[in-house]
C-alpha cells in the first residue's frame, strides 16, 4: 500500500530531474563553447605579438627615440659634430651656431623613401595596434573568468541533478567536476594577487610585453616564456576538453539509463 502511493511521487521527481538535465546539457555545451573560444583569442592574440605583426609599447616607444625630427639620431649627432668643427675653423665659439640648423637643413633633403617608417604602420596589423589588442585580451579575460567559473558551477548543478534523481553516470560527472575545478583554478590570474608566487595561465597585456622583450636574453629565457604562454595554454586546454568529454559519457549513461527503463 505505501509502496503504491510512493511510486507517483518518485516517477514525478525522475521527470523533473530529466526536464532539469536537459537545461543543464544546453547550458553546459554553451559555456563550453564560450570558453574554447575565448581561450583561442587569447593565444591568437599571443602569436601577433610573438611573430612580430603587432608591436608593443616597448618597441613604439624605441623607435620613436630612434628618430629625431625626421632624421635617425646617429646623423643628427654627425651634425652637430660637423657643425662645431665649421664654427671652431671660423673663430666663433661653438654655440653661436645653433645645433638645430644642421637638423633643419638635413630634414629637407631627405626623401620621403629614406625616412624610416611610422611606428604604427610597422607594428599594426590592419590598423590593429597593441592598443587595440590590449583592450580585446582585458575583455576576453573578462567573459573567460565569468564562462569558467560558470562551467564548473553547471557541472556541479549536473552533479546534484544526478545524485537526486538517481540518473546515472555519477562516476563520468563527478570526474568531469574535479576537472573543471582544476582547470579554473590554474586559469585563473593568480600572479595579480601573490605577484610571482603563484602564475595563472590568462595573462595582462603588460605581462604579455614584458615576458615579449625579455624572450631573446637567454635559451632558458626562450624556453620559459614560450611555457609560460603556450605550454601552459595547452594545458588548460586539454583540461577542459577531457572535462567536456567526461560529461559527454554522463549524458550517453544517461540516456541508455532511460532507454533501459
Amino acid at each position: 500500500m505505501n509502496e503504491n502511493q510512493t511510486r507517483p511521487k518518485d516517477l514525478s521527481d525522475t521527470q523533473d530531474c530529466l526536464d532539469v538535465f536537459d537545461v543543464v546539457r544546453g547550458w553546459k555545451n554553451f559555456l563550453f563553447a564560450i570558453v574554447i573560444s575565448c581561450l583561442l583569442l587569447l593565444q591568437i592574440s599571443f602569436w601577433l605579438v610573438d611573430t612580430g605583426y603587432i608591436g608593443t609599447c616597448e618597441e613604439n616607444e624605441g623607435n620613436e627615440a630612434a628618430v629625431v625630427g625626421g632624421v635617425p639620431r646617429e646623423n643628427v649627432q654627425d651634425i652637430d659634430e660637423a657643425a662645431k668643427k665649421v664654427a671652431a675653423k671660423a673663430n666663433q665659439p661653438a654655440e653661436a651656431i645653433p645645433q638645430s640648423a644642421g637638423r633643419l637643413s638635413v630634414e629637407p633633403q631627405q626623401s620621403a623613401a629614406a625616412r624610416p617608417s611610422s611606428p604604427k604602420s610597422a607594428n599594426s596589423l590592419f590598423g590593429m595596434t597593441f592598443g587595440h589588442l590590449a583592450w580585446l585580451v582585458r575583455f576576453v579575460n573578462a567573459v573567460l573568468i565569468l564562462t569558467a567559473t560558470l562551467y564548473c558551477l553547471t557541472i556541479l548543478l549536473a552533479l546534484k541533478v544526478s545524485l537526486v534523481g538517481r540518473l546515472g553516470g555519477i562516476n563520468h560527472i563527478c570526474r568531469a567536476f574535479f576537472i573543471s575545478l582544476v582547470m579554473l583554478v590554474l586559469l585563473l590570474p593568480w600572479q595579480s594577487v601573490f605577484g610571482c608566487v603563484v602564475t595563472g595561465a590568462m595573462y595582462t597585456p603588460c605581462e604579455l610585453a614584458k615576458w615579449y622583450s625579455a624572450e631573446t636574453s637567454g635559451i632558458f629565457s626562450t624556453i620559459l616564456y614560450y611555457l609560460r604562454f603556450t605550454g601552459y595554454w595547452l594545458l588548460i586546454m586539454l583540461l577542459l576538453i577531457l572535462s567536456h568529454m567526461r560529461s559527454c559519457r554522463w549524458t550517453k549513461a544517461i540516456r541508455r539509463r532511460l532507454e533501459v527503463m
